[in-house]
């Protein structure tokens, strides 16, 4: 075997400063690797050579370097580019002896790599050949860092060759994992001095740099300073207090370290750094705590850079009215008045979809006119084409015209099929008579009530629970704990590893928020917030510990035919819309 490693002293101690946030750079060990192969894919190629060089504090710890026996004939080329021959390689080891020495020297040690995707790939796909268990390596990519820390002024390319002579590095690359590894060091020594003059000081920091973060926004490091490492939810204040922006993360400081530091890209964030004055933590016992409260602070605060869930008041629901002639209304707000809700659904556009589905199904009235039994009105033309059976002239009576209701109720909480089955044998005729356009559009809108029925469905299912107690199981052999009544999170809390979860479970109970129902189908919270504990108790690991109500969904809910929804609006989605005309250039102009 023709492993040659080297070790040097121990580096020199420094002290920090409260300017770093994170591990210092000086204090990290950098393990930089480089791979020779026989072709560019792991999966149809072999490693030839491993190099790599140890670094700590700029100064080099030790070294590993092997050839590999590739169990397969190097190719021409390759070997004319590397050097590297089949007889150079025949006595040397395979990679599932060199793999163990390479990983043991890398323990503990942070993977710099010059296009670090094509060499960790070699290295995933050979330690799961060999069935050994691939380490979580952090990894740094040289060649990403180029681009975002360098300019075309500073370097025409990003090829190693051309960052070694920018960087002065004191060995050539030459295609061989050793040379490459130590003039890699080199180029990371000067990319991180480069980075470092633009505040770049920690592990953390240069893992997630971007060179779109403004010097402004790295001045501004220090609000993160005084943030746990906990989960959590923050809230980005103006310096007249406002609520810029609300975010959660399971790590605080992290996460908002990385808005003045990091690959932030969206420029409204941007924008929102430079107007902060203030991050205001909200430490949270679970994860599951952290996403609800920031939906319940950004519904409260609407903060102008939050996009979504800003306006849950403001969902859209399909109304079944209480009448002696019911008919869909769509409506905002959900009232006590024993009337039968849709939804919510995301605009008013999926709304009336939804709606025009319930009316290709179902003989109900579209008209919006008050009727009474005792005033005759005349008909409009739906009655005339089978579309309504006309009981504003008295053509049903309340009674026949209830059989129409309950199907549609049925469809709405129970079973949407008979619907489904309407809008299907439409779309066929509609496709028959080569009408594509018009069949695509009942097929939208069945589609749109399937989802409306099966997110109700789902929801109505938690929600009509006075209380649920649930338990999931933490990586530490702890238990994150939930009281949920009526679909809302009322308490939250952990119960650490190696003790009895009741007493914490009872504990919780007691300190549990009151909740107190109101009407409709989402009677205490917003859908979103429901979502995210349905998410939170579906997930594997989650135990029911209590429950007082049925936890259960329909049968032929529309829950079973969320599959086939999702099929069918792929199969929309796979369609290719012809490129734009104006690029089509005909080949002969025909003479004026």
């Amino acid at each position: 075997m023709t492993t040659a490693v080297r070790c040097a002293g121990s580096p020199r101690s420094a002290q920090g400063t409260f300017d770093e946030l994170g591990t210092p750079l000086r204090e990290v060990t950098f393990v930089v690797v480089d791979l020779e192969t026989t072709g560019g894919s792991p999966h149809s190629s072999a490693i030839t050579e491993v190099g790599a060089v140890k670094v700590r504090g700029g100064e080099i710890v030790g070294e590993f370097q092997t050839l590999v026996n590739p169990g397969e004939h190097i190719p021409p080329f390759i070997a004319v580019l590397t050097g590297i021959t089949d007889a150079m390689v025949a006595r040397s080891p395979r990679i599932d002896t060199v793999l163990p020495a390479f990983l043991e020297f890398a323990r503990g040690g942070v993977l710099v790599a010059h296009n670090a995707p094509f060499d960790v790939g070699f290295l995933k796909a050979a330690v799961a050949a060999t069935g050994h268990a691939w380490p979580a390596f952090l990894v740094i990519d040289t060649a990403r860092l180029a681009r975002r820390a360098l300019t075309r002024d500073d370097a025409p390319d990003c090829r190693l060759a051309t960052l070694a002579r920018v960087f002065h590095a004191s060995t050539r690359p030459c295609h061989r994992a050793l040379d490459d590894a130590r003039a890699t060091v080199d180029v990371l020594h000067g990319l991180i001095e480069r980075v470092g003059n633009l505040g770049v000081h920690s592990l953390e920091e240069l893992a997630t740099f971007s060179s779109r973060v403004t010097p402004a926004q790295r001045r501004k490091r220090h609000l993160a300073e005084a943030l746990p490492h906990a989960p959590g939810v923050y809230l980005f204040k103006d310096a007249r207090g406002r609520v810029l922006y609300v975010g959660k993360s399971t790590d605080l400081r992290t996460r908002v370290r990385s808005y003045f530091t990091a690959t932030e890209m969206r420029t409204r964030m941007a924008e929102m750094v430079a107007l902060a004055e203030e991050v205001v933590p909200v430490t949270c016992a679970t994860a599951l705590e952290a996403e609800v409260r920031e939906l319940r602070l950004i519904a409260e605060h609407k903060p102008r850079y939050n996009r979504r869930s800003r306006f849950p008041e403001k969902a859209v629901w399909i109304k079944l009215t209480r009448e002696v002639f019911p008919r869909l209304s769509t409506v905002r707000r959900v009232r006590d008045d024993g009337a039968t809700y849709l939804g919510p659904f995301g605009s008013a556009r999926a709304a009336e979809r939804a709606a025009a589905a319930v009316h290709e199904a179902f003989r109900l009235r579209q008209c919006t006119r008050p009727l009474s039994v005792n005033r005759v009105r005349p008909a409009c033309a739906l009655a005339g084409i089978g579309r309504c059976g006309a009981p504003c002239e008295g053509a049903e009576t309340p009674q026949e015209y209830a059989l129409h209701v309950a199907a549609v109720r049925r469809a709405m909480l129970e079973d949407p099929r008979p619907l489904v089955a309407a809008v299907r044998g439409r779309i066929t005729r509609l496709s028959t008579m080569h009408r594509y356009e018009e069949a695509a559009a009942h097929r939208d809108r069945m589609l749109a009530f399937v989802r409306g029925a099966a997110r109700l469905q789902r929801l109505a299912a938690v929600s009509g629970c006075a209380q649920i107690v649930a338990a999931h199981a933490g990586p530490d052999g702890g238990w994150d704990l939930a009281v949920v009544r009526h679909g809302r999170l009322a308490a939250a809390g952990r119960a650490p590893p190696g003790v009895p979860p009741r007493p914490y479970v009872d504990a919780l109970l007691a300190t549990a928020q009151a909740v107190i129902p109101g009407p409709g189908p989402l009677p205490a919270a917003h859908a979103e917030e429901t979502e995210c504990v349905l998410r939170w108790m579906e997930q594997p690991g989650t135990r029911l510990v209590d429950i007082d109500g049925q936890w259960a969904s329909p049968v032929r809910g529309a829950g079973g035919l969320l599959g086939w929804a999702a099929a069918a609006y792929d199969g929309r989605t796979a369609l290719t819309v012809l490129d734009d005309r104006r690029r089509l250039h005909p080949l002969h102009q025909p003479a004026r």
